[in-house]
């Protein structure tokens, strides 16, 4: 396990509006929230620190420290942190009312991924070959209240994409039966992740589908008080046969907030509202699981993770298609465009020294002007930094149902009836760097040399975020 002490720290400007935006979003309601203090986050920290030393031999953290886990990953999971996973929620409707459930889950609707709607199953299948996507998920609400719905959806899928997909399906088990089972299996159902914490823990029907359907999965919030029935189902859990254990950190929403607010949590600042316990519960059940021998492979899917890996994931999926040949793809999904800003003349001779020393043309790009010279990162080495100044650029691509004609961009049909329009949305667009700071976005980005990436020059830089995925856990305060 790589050290604790290479966790990456939140600037102080960011925690500020992160914290800003929390409080914005709950008003009235955050003064009866109980955040942490600064003694308690030192302490937090500190028994995080300790509990991953203490299984630091047999636990691995995965894609930047994000993702502790104890045992293989699941393939649904392999798949989600290598960007290849699409999730379908099949619809909106739950039959069950758990306290931690962050919407309302009381409209059926259609089925939907990243605010595209497929109401045709061979669309969705058309949608997911067309962006070559590794696996698939159906979730809710509740799948199998919605079964023909989703049967449909797995069998347009499978068909599409033949045995070279994993496909997994979310449920909490309460309406499943063995002709369910059977069916879910006819349609080439890979794998399948119940949420048992909502119906008590109770076992009996995931054990309908051990040795049924080929990878068996729990899939739950880390409820803290809950920790001691958790700890005693490990052993049970491999027992009867689940192949994996995934545990969520619980998180603050609009909808669960009354909820939340009435159990006692200590609540964390962040891109969102997360709970402090919830996550030492994790650690403490790994440490639990070690001391008692039990097999069962453990993964924290925590906040920071499907935050930053997810979308990332999402943006670079998009990017692809509207990327243009001299810029590049930042570690986070962000087209960043670069451009030398100087006197016409002197652009244009470079235009011209970069023909000349064989560069493909579709690496550079002199605007109409000519005081602007776009180019590919591959050129860095050739460009004249002391006499033009260094502009950097960064957009997103977003998917959306229809053209909003606030940004630029392009239209994808995946197939002859289904479009989907992929905007480009500006995050920042005339970034000039001082000398420092392109000495250090040479080092760190171009040279990628991790000795001037964990840097403060470089982590505290306009440009950090558009670049880098942050490195760990959470930070709590």
């Amino acid at each position: 396990m790589n050290g604790f002490s290479h966790f990456t720290a939140v600037p102080e400007a960011s925690r500020l509006k992160m914290i800003a935006a929390n409080l914005a979003e709950y008003e009235g309601q955050a003064l009866d929230l109980h955040w942490i203090t600064k003694t308690q986050a030192l302490k937090a920290d500190e028994d995080r620190k300790n509990c991953l030393t203490d299984i630091s031999q047999a636990v691995e953290l995965m894609f930047h420290q994000t993702k502790p886990k104890l045992g293989p990953l699941s393939p649904g999971c392999v798949i989600c942190g290598e960007g290849g996973w699409s999730c379908l929620f099949i619809n909106g409707k739950c039959n069950c009312r758990c306290f931690y459930c962050p919407t309302s889950q009381d409209e059926t609707g259609v089925p939907t991924t990243n605010r595209i709607s497929f109401d045709k199953p061979s669309d969705y299948a058309d949608y997911v070959k067309y962006f070559d996507f590794k696996g698939v998920s159906i979730s809710g609400g509740e799948p199998l209240l919605t079964l023909d719905r989703t049967l449909k959806h797995l069998k347009a899928v499978r068909d599409k994409m033949g045995d070279s997909l994993h496909l997994w399906l979310y449920t909490n088990g309460t309406l499943l039966t063995r002709e369910i089972v059977q069916m879910l299996k006819d349609e080439g159902l890979n794998e399948i992740r119940f949420d048992i914490s909502a119906r008590e823990y109770d076992l009996e029907k995931l054990q309908m589908t051990v040795g049924q359907i080929p990878v068996v999965t729990v899939e739950i919030p880390a409820i803290p008080e809950d920790m001691e029935k958790v700890a005693s189902l490990l052993s049970v859990l491999y027992d009867v046969g689940v192949n994996h254990l995934n545990l969520h950190q619980l998180r603050l929403t609009p909808h669960n907030v009354v909820n939340l607010k009435s159990r006692n949590y200590t609540f964390l600042h962040g891109d969102k509202v997360t709970v402090l316990e919830s996550e030492l519960m994790v650690l403490k059940l790994m440490e639990t699981s070690l001391s008692k021998g039990v097999k069962l492979p453990i993964n924290y899917c925590s906040y920071v993770y499907k935050h930053r890996f997810q979308r990332a994931a999402a943006r670079k999926r998009s990017a692809r298609f509207i990327l243009k040949e001299y810029e590049s793809l930042t570690e986070s999904g962000f087209i960043r465009t670069m451009a030398l800003i100087g006197d016409a003349q002197a652009l244009k001779q470079k235009a011209d020294q970069l023909t000349a020393q064989g560069a493909g043309s579709h690496l550079f790009h002199l605007t109409g002007n000519k005081t602007c010279l776009y180019f590919h990162e591959q050129l860095w080495h050739l460009m004249d930094f002391p006499a033009c100044d260094l502009q950097l650029g960064y957009s997103e691509a977003v998917l959306s149902p229809g053209v909003s004609y606030r940004h630029a961009f392009k239209e994808v049909w995946v197939n002859p009836a289904k479009k989907i329009v992929i905007e480009r949305q500006v995050h920042c667009s005339k970034l000039l760097l001082s000398h420092e700071q392109r000495l250090v976005f040479e080092k760190g980005v171009i040279c990628r040399e991790p000795e001037t990436r964990n840097t403060d020059a470089c982590l505290n830089s306009p440009f950090a975020m558009f670049e880098f995925i942050t490195a760990g856990l959470q930070q709590y305060f």
